[in-house]
């Protein structure tokens, strides 16, 4: 397995510390690294259930990243550690079109949502909704949240108020929750215009939004026979 990965150039190098710094600010955690086929997809969790008891959907955002076709690994790191290397990389950049060579850090292995993985293929196309509704359900949500957790509030009520306002579903658009709107806003996959369409697909309990500037995905919890 590939200890590194390389990226087109400099641009590359500032869009991947750019997601990731906007991902930390939700999680600070780890992310998740899988490079095949010279693709390297980097993904980061913004919501997903914590126990057997929670309800919350697993709310994962999506960048891809041209790499070498013979670097192949799937491998969860520290947000933070590949931060600070990507910010070394891009303070010693003297060619902007040059390519840049990534070391991964030491390696985690008790995340538990990095264990969950999205097909590949079978994603059916739904019909597209505009940014300005997710920009609209994220912005409220973030408000309400604002307003129902004081300073100081323990972790598990933080968590049980973020995945109750998060895990509701959005009125126009069937199984998507509100915090796919959430992790749509935060992680800049919006447009600025308000008016891009955002794509739909979906295959099993996976939806998937798509813009231009990265994807979504979430997978719902089974469904359950009421007691």
């Amino acid at each position: 397995m590939s200890r590194t990965f390389t990226l087109t150039d400099s641009l590359a190098l500032r869009d991947l510390q750019i997601y990731l710094g906007r991902a930390a600010r939700i999680e600070e955690g780890s992310v998740r690294l899988i490079a095949a086929d010279g693709v390297l997809a980097v993904y980061t969790a913004i919501l997903y259930p914590i126990g057997l008891l929670d309800e919350a959907p697993t709310v994962l955002g999506l960048r891809t990243f041209a790499v070498h076709a013979d670097e192949t690994f799937d491998a969860v790191v520290p947000i933070r550690s590949l931060t600070e290397r990507l910010t070394r990389l891009i303070d010693q950049v003297t060619d902007d079109q040059a390519e840049v060579t990534v070391t991964l850090p030491i390696e985690v292995n008790t995340v538990t949502w990095a264990a969950i993985s999205p097909p590949k293929g079978g994603w059916v196309a739904l019909p597209p909704t505009g940014s300005t509704l997710l920009d609209t359900v994220a912005r409220a949500g973030i408000d309400e949240v604002a307003a129902v957790i004081p300073t100081g509030t323990g972790e598990q009520i933080v968590h049980r108020v973020r995945s109750e306002v998060w895990g509701r579903p959005i009125d126009e658009l069937e199984h998507v929750p509100a915090g796919a709107g959430f992790a749509a806003l935060s992680l800049g996959f919006l447009g600025d215009s308000g008016f891009d369409d955002v794509r739909i697909f979906e295959t099993g309990p996976w939806t998937r939004l798509t813009t231009e500037r990265g994807h979504v995905l979430i997978k719902r919890k089974p469904w359950r026979l009421a007691r």
